[in-house]
């Protein structure tokens, strides 16, 4: 038979945690010291204005960036019947600025552009800060 496992900590435990007690099992061998936890100030940023390593490995982390045009609803009837040359039409105007997704979370808006033979979108206006992101805040 196994022990049950306890889900919710004592009145006594969470004191014993926040006070660094020691709290007092059956025996000596059952005895744990608890300390509070101390972390180092995260430096984002050198003098210099430059990140510091300390935080340069996240900036190769892969992210998903997806530029919405527009949406639309459809039947499956209506899919069925699509071909070559059909048109589905979309719920933003031309010239409406794209919805800008990071991992899939709305972050920003901007306009389409045409860089080369590639379509691009030119960022117009942030909706969601660095902070908010979890992010470091980038300086130039």
């Amino acid at each position: 038979m196994m022990a049950k496992k306890a889900t919710h900590l004592t009145a006594e435990e969470i004191q014993a945690l926040i006070g660094g007690n020691v709290l007092s099992g059956a025996d000596n061998e059952d005895l744990v010291e608890v300390k509070r936890v101390e972390f180092a100030e995260l430096d984002l940023e050198t003098p210099g204005g430059t990140h510091s390593n300390s935080v340069n490995f996240l900036f190769d982390v892969p992210m998903t960036v997806e530029a919405l045009l527009g949406s639309t609803e459809v039947s499956i009837k209506d899919v069925l019947e699509m071909g070559p040359g059909s048109v589905v039409e979309l719920d933003k105007t031309y010239g409406e600025p794209v919805d800008i997704y990071l991992n899939g979370r709305l972050v920003a808006r901007g306009d389409v552009v045409i860089v080369g033979e590639q379509f691009g979108v030119k960022v117009t206006e942030i909706l969601v800060s660095a902070e908010e992101m979890g992010l470091p805040a980038v300086t130039e």
